[in-house]
């Protein structure tokens, strides 16, 4: 199955001279400082209020009042609200440090494409679904979650709302503004593709998962990250990969979670895949499902025939430059 390139072409040709390694390097920094910023304040606010209400409420203040927070449903909700840095330090380099217009990032349209969106969102819930059916199959564990069915409904805007803050935000960066810039000074996709999706994966290593799992995490995850910028190569959009990436974590929060820290809006639980019983063998096989649902979702977004195939956007010439920002 071949690529056309003209899209991604576009899309790399896309930046004014003002985009340099140096100032893509300003750029993460910024993107880093106000992530990181707005991850402390928001996290430091939401304990020290969850603290003040347990003390209200007679209960004993426990020793880990930021541990405790964030397993709570209101500690989930800011952790993804959190990434609204990423968004704000983004914003911040496009505007005052390449001098663009944050639009430029969507695409060669300058927006994010509506139809691609949804169909990424709909291939992954359906390889979602398979890849849950072999999860199961090799350990056929699955309850009830502890939420009841009206506080779910009623949680379900704002979890929608704020995952798409967290996934776009990291979307906007690692298969925006990262292969965006180095690619327009890199022609090698070793650079402009594979290092933000080392850096993307690396992220994800979790200190409390034994290393077979982690190394598995990572890999289903590095096959998923590069899924998504393989469908920003192809279409020169962010849409297929902000509605993939939505669809995958709103399935794990709000459907079937396999994580103990991220389950408290799910309706079902399976075995989490940080806890105990997993072998070395188990953690392969997992990483195989996750590869596999991965390679399916491409299939389903890219293939000829496939109803959920998405479309190059090739904006017209005269709109490349349209996004510079005035100085």
């Amino acid at each position: 199955m071949l690529f056309n390139s003209q899209a991604f072409e576009r899309y790399r040709r896309s930046p004014n001279d003002k985009t340099t390694l140096l100032r893509i390097i300003l750029g993460v920094a910024i993107v880093m400082v106000a992530w990181a910023s707005s991850t402390l304040i928001m996290v430091a606010a939401g304990a020290y209020i969850h603290a003040t209400q347990s003390a209200d409420a007679g209960e004993a203040v426990r020793p880990n009042v930021m541990e405790s927070f964030m397993a709570s449903p209101a500690g989930i909700l800011t952790a993804l609200l959190s990434f609204a840095g990423i968004w704000l330090g983004v914003w911040i380099a496009m505007r005052w440090v390449h001098r663009e217009r944050i639009t430029a990032l969507f695409g060669n349209s300058r927006r994010i494409s509506r139809d691609a969106f949804l169909k990424g969102f709909v291939a992954v819930v359906i390889t979602s679904l398979l890849s849950e059916v072999l999860l199961y199959l090799l350990r056929p564990e699955i309850g009830r979650g502890s939420i009841p069915i009206g506080s779910w409904l009623l949680f379900l805007v704002p979890i929608c709302l704020l995952t798409f803050v967290q996934t776009s935000s990291e979307e906007l960066l690692f298969r925006g503004y990262l292969p965006r810039g180095l690619a327009k000074l890199f022609r090698s996709p070793v650079i402009w593709g594979l290092l933000p999706l080392v850096v993307f994966t690396s992220l994800h290593w979790s200190p409390t998962t034994n290393s077979s799992m982690n190394m598995a995490g990572l890999g289903a995850i590095g096959a998923f990250a590069l899924v998504l910028m393989v469908l920003v190569y192809a279409t020169g959009n962010l849409g297929a990969a902000f509605g993939a990436h939505l669809g995958n974590n709103l399935f794990g929060f709000l459907l079937i979670s396999h994580q103990e820290s991220y389950n408290a809006f799910a309706l079902f639980t399976a075995a989490p895949l940080e806890g105990p019983g997993w072998g070395s063998s188990d953690a392969l096989l997992i990483t195989a499902i996750g590869i596999i649902s991965s390679a399916l979702t491409l299939l389903l977004l890219v293939h000829p025939r496939s109803f959920l195939r998405v479309a190059p956007d090739l904006a017209p010439a005269g709109e490349q430059g349209a996004s510079s920002a005035p100085a």
